[in-house]
């Protein structure tokens, strides 16, 4: 948990510009996370510093620095990402409880890569 923390901490520093979006797209096997799914196209992990009871991140695995970066040809990555939503929105029995799915941009975006926020105020 140390690492993930320290990589979420450097993700969110200014050198992240750099590289952030370049790990997902070429290294994402290597990031210490327990993915809960993973897919050609994106990866969805719990976050390492959650400001919810239940908080999922899901990032797509192509450098795509924000959501007004996504083009017709990711039209593969957000089938994938509605699946996925989906897929542990069941899991979880969220349909019922409660959930939200997020996007940052712009100044409320802390890391220079696209990722979703999958949250619930009730845990598993």
């Amino acid at each position: 948990m140390r690492v993930q923390r320290l990589l979420f901490k450097v993700a969110c520093s200014p050198i992240a510009t750099f590289f952030i979006g370049w790990v997902f797209a070429h290294m994402s096997f290597a990031i210490p996370v327990h993915r809960l799914r993973e897919t050609e196209r994106l990866m969805a992990f719990y976050h390492p510093q959650p400001s919810y009871p239940l908080h999922i991140l899901i990032v797509p695995k192509k450098a795509i620095p924000s959501l007004m970066h996504v083009t017709a040809a990711d039209a593969a990555f957000t089938a994938d990402l509605m699946q996925t939503v989906q897929s542990l929105v069941s899991e979880l029995h969220l349909e019922t409880r409660g959930y939200r799915l997020m996007v940052n941009g712009g100044e409320y975006q802390d890391v220079p890569q696209l990722h979703f926020h999958l949250i619930s105020e009730h845990d598993e």
